[in-house]
């Protein structure tokens, strides 16, 4: 759109964008009045005043040429000395911010024939350079500038200045107030975002409280999904226990020929109900700690080791602490490893630990995921027969979704590639400090 250059310019934060909506219209108003009234205003008295002097001036030159006494110049209060033409300059002296001045002066040019240069030291005197009746002499007249030019006109400026910042201090108070409930509105919903349940209560005007309502009504709805669901997968994953651990112990009568594939699938079926728990805790309210990402991810390649497989933690980058829910980490990167050498034939592990975010980077050299497939991979139950290796496990798909939820209570997010080291799947989870 043809605004789109602006939105580098303006500021992102909502305090920020309401700052400006206070300032900029303020700011421009007091532009607009300067222009109209200061520069109209003061250059029309300016110019009626000048031209007012400039009789004055005239009336002083004729009665010099007419060689009578300074009388008039004294009565009319202009202090008139008689210099040597090399000492009048030929061009005006203006300090540079000094308007009403460049007013004055082109009022006389105008009006006085006789002008050499204006000389406008201070806002206090005028001082007029003219021609003589001897061309090597000139004539010094000065008088007050308050005859020429509005007397303070400074102070306008003065009180637009203090009047403009004090009703921007007052609306941004009072703006600021009516923010409050918008930012703790957002507060809840990033801390519910990441699994957290700050209390909150509607605040504010009366959107901003039917946005609280609503926010608070998908909340008590979402959570009571998350425990129906919770509920029901442990239920389900409870009561196939026991016919499970009947049938562990009818096998385990039979001949050992009979009884090795029976027990592989008794084996395969006790995986899928600790997947099935794995992902029923997955949104359990476990409370958040200080913990150590480097310690606890060594922690975990040492026991999947430990248990036969092949992983190992290849990079380490930074140290410290950070909030974690460390039963959740290790249950998501226990899922990725897991997946890792599953269907591949090794695992490598990598973490970095930054001022802004912990990633934790999995990859195997199995076939990979192909990127149309990812986003689907990432769902529970979802199994891809045709992009991984089937042979080398069973599984319910519920791996790489356990990884995803927590990423998410988190604040972060699991990204899919394709390995550079190892050529199989690149696995990155990465969250927010």
């Amino acid at each position: 759109m043809f605004f789109d250059w602006l939105k580098r310019y303006v500021p992102r934060g909502l305090y920020g964008r309401a700052a400006l909506i206070l300032v900029l219209p303020v700011v421009t108003l007091q532009l607009v009045v300067s222009v109209v009234f200061i520069q109209r205003h003061f250059e029309g008295v300016t110019v009626q005043m000048t031209g007012s002097v400039s009789r004055d001036v005239n009336l002083v030159l004729s009665e010099i040429s007419d060689g009578e006494e300074l009388a008039v110049a004294r009565a009319l209060e202009m202090a008139v000395t008689v210099v040597p033409r090399a000492e009048a300059p030929l061009r005006d002296s203006i300090r540079w911010y000094d308007l009403s001045g460049r007013v004055l002066a082109r009022t006389l040019r105008d009006l006085v024939p006789g002008l050499i240069s204006v000389d406008l030291p201070d806002d206090r005197e005028v001082v007029l350079f003219l021609r003589a009746d001897s061309p090597q002499e000139a004539l010094r007249m000065s008088f007050g500038r308050r005859r020429v030019s509005a007397s303070n006109p400074h102070q306008l400026l003065v009180n637009m200045l203090f009047f403009g910042v004090l009703m921007t201090v007052i609306a941004f108070i009072y703006l600021r107030n009516q923010l409050r409930p918008v930012m703790r509105l957002a507060a809840a919903a990033e801390a519910f975002g990441r699994g957290r349940h700050i209390p909150y209560k509607p605040a504010g005007a009366v959107e901003v409280r039917a946005a609280g309502h609503a926010f608070l009504d998908m909340r008590a709805r979402i959570e009571r999904q998350i425990e129906q669901r919770t509920l029901l997968l442990s239920g389900v994953s409870h009561d196939l226990r026991t016919p499970l651990t009947r049938m562990r112990l009818a096998v385990s009568m039979l001949e050992e020929e009979d009884r090795k594939e029976l027990e592989r699938d008794i084996a395969d079926m006790q995986s899928m109900l600790d997947e099935f728990l794995s992902f029923a805790r997955g949104t359990s309210e476990e409370g958040e700690s200080r913990v150590d990402p480097v310690a606890l991810l060594r922690d975990v390649v040492h026991d999947a080791g430990r248990a036969g497989q092949a992983v190992v933690l290849t990079s380490v980058k930074g140290a410290g602490e950070m909030a974690l829910r460390p039963m959740a980490i290790r249950r998501a990167v226990e899922n990725l490893i897991g997946n890792a050498v599953r269907y591949g034939s090794r695992a490598e592990v990598s973490v970095e630990l930054t001022p802004r975010s912990l990633r934790i980077r999995v990859e195997d050299d199995g076939p990979g995921i192909p990127p149309d497939k990812r986003e689907e991979a990432m769902k529970p139950f979802a199994r891809l027969d045709t992009a991984r290796n089937q042979n080398r496990g069973s599984g319910v798909g519920l791996g790489l979704s356990i990884a995803g939820d927590t990423a998410r209570m988190h604040g972060g997010m699991l990204r899919l590639g394709d390995s550079e080291r190892l050529g199989g799947l690149c696995a990155d989870l990465v969250i927010a400090r």
